[in-house]
């Protein structure tokens, strides 16, 4: 068996480097960029004004005193020619600054009577004034490469005039369940089967780093049956293929030997985490292969910890373990084995409002409610001596992983 760590390492080194597409900006939602977004002109183009109200020259108020109105500028009318000694301009917020003005002073500090207007105070020079290049300037970086695009950053974009982005292009998965116990939800159970539920959650994890998601649905467990629905994927050119089931040692786990007979060079097939031992990792050309235990939470654990940082580095983020948090742990956890245990946890607030993390007292692999009651993964390191409460662990937050 090997660590985690050495897991994550060489899955890794066999993620090819992100392709890059064009996409408007409509699609980029949450799509990564490969390179950084240089701005396509300065702004404001112009210097502009902060605010509804009066642009004058600072050196000729004298409150009480009127200004001739000479005129408006506003939003995509601009006031042409020069301001004059003596005059005033009504300028609206975002308008250009007339020629020969160097404050505005807001409408609420001013008393208009006809063409006439005076002011309440003298302004300072620049006062409510956005200058030209104040956000930014033409030929400015103002995104890094790997950055996710959130709304923010594509109004940033379109402030910089672009129709389109650059993105990391995503993968096309498949996914399938094998086990002859397995239904599909909205069955007639038999006496001696289950509902298959881990496409479900599985799915939905992962959908937000593919471009396509293939769920190949429950296969029995047969070698032929197997090998065509594996066969289907390989050849429609699945980027990523995900298995849950068959991945341990029984009489009737043969997706080990399936994945070997169709040509998948298996890297490794256990590792030390709890939940989720039994896990499979090869490749088959340019196709990466996870073969995920059976048991729910173990799928979906293991999932989490290893191939949505997988997915995250194909799609060209530069943290492939985002969201991790350090937080403070509400109740002890006693000492653990040689493995990496990801333990369900439920994040609260404490008497001052500060955010914690509860251990959830049930670790079966096989307890699906537990794992819908988590809001974190809780991770405890190898040969833990046990955590006070109170110690800083580092989580998973689960409801920050879409």
């Amino acid at each position: 068996m090997i660590t985690v760590d050495e897991a994550l390492d060489r899955i890794f080194t066999r993620i090819p480097t992100p392709l890059p597409e064009s996409v408007p900006l409509s699609r980029a939602h949450k799509r990564v960029l490969l390179k950084p977004l240089l701005s396509k002109h300065t702004q404001p183009p112009f210097d502009a004004s902060a605010m509804d109200g009066y642009a004058v020259r600072a050196a000729e108020i004298v409150p009480g005193q009127p200004l001739f109105l000479a005129g408006t500028s506003q939003a995509g009318a601009r006031f042409t020619g020069m301001m004059q000694k003596g005059e005033c301009v009504r300028i609206f917020t975002g308008a250009p600054m007339p020629i020969g003005a160097d404050a505005v002073i807001m409408q609420e500090e001013a008393t208009a009577r006809g063409n006439q207007v005076s002011f309440a105070k003298v302004p300072r020079v620049g006062q409510s004034i956005r200058r030209r290049g104040f956000d930014f300037a033409e030929g400015k970086e103002l995104l890094p490469a790997g950055q996710p695009l959130t709304p923010a950053k594509l109004n940033l974009a379109a402030s910089a005039n672009y129709a389109e982005l650059s993105v990391a292009r995503r993968p096309k998965l498949a996914i399938l369940a094998t086990g002859d116990e397995l239904v599909a939800p909205g069955s007639e159970i038999g006496p001696d089967q289950i509902v298959a539920s881990n496409s479900y959650g599985l799915i939905p994890l992962l959908a937000p780093y593919a471009e396509k998601i293939i769920d190949l649905g429950i296969v029995k467990d047969d070698k032929a049956a197997l090998e065509k629905s594996l066969l289907a994927a390989f050849d429609y050119g699945v980027d990523v293929l995900i298995t849950s089931g068959g991945a341990s040692v029984g009489d009737r786990d043969y997706m080990q030997d399936v994945l070997r007979d169709l040509g998948v060079t298996l890297d490794f097939w256990k590792i030390l985490m709890r939940p989720g031992k039994p896990l499979m990792f090869g490749t088959r050309g340019k196709t990466l292969v996870f073969g995920l235990p059976g048991n729910p939470i173990s799928a979906f654990v293991t999932a989490t910890v290893l191939v949505r940082p997988a997915l995250r580095l194909m799609t060209g983020h530069t943290d492939p373990f985002w969201p991790f948090l350090g937080v403070p742990l509400a109740a002890p956890l006693a000492a653990g084995g040689e493995r990496r245990h990801f333990v369900r946890g439920k994040l609260n607030r404490n008497e001052i409002g500060f955010l914690e993390v509860l251990p959830i007292a049930e670790t079966d692999s096989n307890h699906s409610s537990s794992l819908a009651e988590a809001d974190a993964l809780i991770i405890q390191p190898e040969n833990s001596p046990g955590i006070e409460a109170g110690e800083i662990v580092e989580i998973i937050p689960l409801n920050m992983l879409g």
